[in-house]
């Protein structure tokens, strides 16, 4: 065992774009180098020790410049005195799946998500909660003081791809013989995609499963609808069921019918959460606030408890743990179950609990598309404005909003206005100097009225809505 005592090296400083509201993420070369993973790794083996624990599961996605960070990560966990537990290269949720099945104290995934080529990062957990917020301040604090245990841990290679897509399939539910084409999108998913679909009933296609740092074939983020476009090239060509895909480190998932429709998000949710509430009558089911009005009234119409929260993945589990939620989801296609899991987001867990619900719906994914409340709304509205002012601006609309008292606000997360025909969000993104708005209406004249009064509530505190 190694000695407790704090080292007397100098600390190191990081870019402060660098540590982010849910993850630690740079452009590799310019605010991201090695000497930033080998000071995080010694700062988190440290926490964790401190804590009262030892092993670090590390894992790494299929970026360029992943394994050069994962070696400098390793290198500092185990100066600190920590035990590493290194999984390789794949997806982060498998990362997520190791720290409970090796039973560790904590872990950190090298990936840079969806991000461009060359952007690379962190995501971290200690004990088996996300790392968010304040905490990734206090391990930048740490490592600007040098406040780190030193020692000599041990390191540990470990074979888990089979044992994880094992438990993917355990709570497969379903015999159908359905067509199905699959994205990776050359990300870090697509080792474990073609395990798991060589052990599922049915036909798949599978596209861009060779994992690629460069992602020749498309950006790998399946929430932008031009990133779909080969897959549903596919499904309507081949005559596929539906069509899946995923994201650069396979937490995020996407949906197309077999017309080529797109599903989003929340509209993947609903299907899920009736398979859910089936199983837990009367469950709490959270959705973030850019959601659509169709999946809380459909999750209160099917017995369901429907809870609004902030928009953020690590503020979304947090929040299941504190209310006991089987299932929870945002816009952005993180998907969480603790119903039979673990509670995280895995797009190739969400896969193959969507493939049981269309199973147990009882028809195609097309069908259930058609038999949604028809809506129209607006695409996820950015722009700029300054850090300084950004939640200045929510208080000056809030205020004015409850002063009129003619529409019915929550302000759990910026202002989410619900007003005669549909409802208008205006919220402060967590990551960039950008306000974020969105809007939702039963017709296109219903959305114009509410996008005109977005645009005015904006306008008079000094900002203009862009048209993007």
């Amino acid at each position: 065992m190694s000695s407790e005592a704090p080292t007397e090296t100098s600390g190191h400083t990081f870019h402060p774009s660098l540590l982010r509201e849910y993850d630690i993420r740079g452009l590799v070369g310019d605010t991201l180098f090695t000497e930033d993973a080998r000071a995080l790794g010694r700062a988190v083996g440290t926490k964790i020790r401190r804590n009262g624990g030892q092993r670090v599961v590390v894992g790494y996605d299929g970026r360029l410049s992943s394994p050069e960070l994962e070696a400098a990560l390793v290198a500092g966990i185990l100066s600190s005195g920590a035990h590493v537990d290194r999984i390789g290269l794949g997806p982060t949720p498998m990362l997520y799946y190791a720290v409970h099945a090796l039973d560790a104290d904590g872990g950190v995934m090298v990936t840079g998500s969806h991000n461009p080529p060359d952007y690379n990062g962190f995501k971290l957990v200690i004990g088996k909660q996300a790392v968010f917020g304040e905490d990734i301040q206090e391990l930048g604090r740490m490592a600007a003081r040098g406040d780190f245990l030193q020692g000599h841990g041990e390191m540990e290679d470990h074979e888990l791809l089979e044992a994880y897509v094992s438990r993917l399939l355990r709570d497969y539910k379903g015999s159908q013989q359905v067509k199905v084409a699959w994205d990776a999108g050359n990300g870090a998913a697509g080792v474990a995609m073609e395990r798991l679909c060589e052990q599922l009933p049915g036909e798949h296609i599978l596209l861009n499963q060779r994992i690629d740092g460069t992602f020749p074939a498309h950006h790998p983020d399946p929430t932008v609808a031009e990133n779909l476009e080969e897959l549903r090239r596919v499904v309507l060509d081949e005559g596929c069921d539906l069509g899946i895909a995923f994201d650069g480190d396979g937490d995020r998932i996407g949906a197309v019918d077999s017309r080529g429709r797109i599903l989003w998000g929340d509209q993947l949710m609903l299907l899920l959460a009736r398979d859910v509430l089936k199983a837990q009558p009367g469950a709490t089911i959270i959705a973030d606030v850019k959601a659509s009005q169709i999946l809380f009234d459909g999750i209160a119409e099917m017995g369901g408890q429907p809870l609004m929260w902030k928009t953020g993945h690590s503020l979304i589990k947090s929040k299941m743990q504190e209310t006991g939620s089987p299932f929870a989801g945002e816009m952005s296609a993180h998907l969480f179950f603790a119903d039979h899991f673990y509670g995280h987001d895995d797009a190739l867990y969400a896969a193959v609990r969507l493939l049981s619900a269309l199973e147990t719906w009882g028809d195609s994914l097309a069908a259930f598309r058609e038999s949604l409340p028809p809506v129209v709304n607006t695409p996820e509205l950015r722009f700029p404005c300054p850090e300084d002012r950004k939640q200045a601006v929510i208080r000056e609309v809030r205020e004015r909003l409850e002063r009129e008292g003619a529409a019915e606000v929550n302000a759990i997360d910026g202002v989410r206005v619900t007003e005669e025909g549909g409802w208008w969000l205006l919220r402060a993104s967590n990551t960039q100097d950008v306000l974020v708005a969105r809007c939702e209406a039963r017709d296109e004249s219903a959305l114009a009225r509410l996008r005109e009064r977005l645009a005015e509530q904006v306008r008079l505190s000094g900002l203009e809505l862009s048209e993007h």
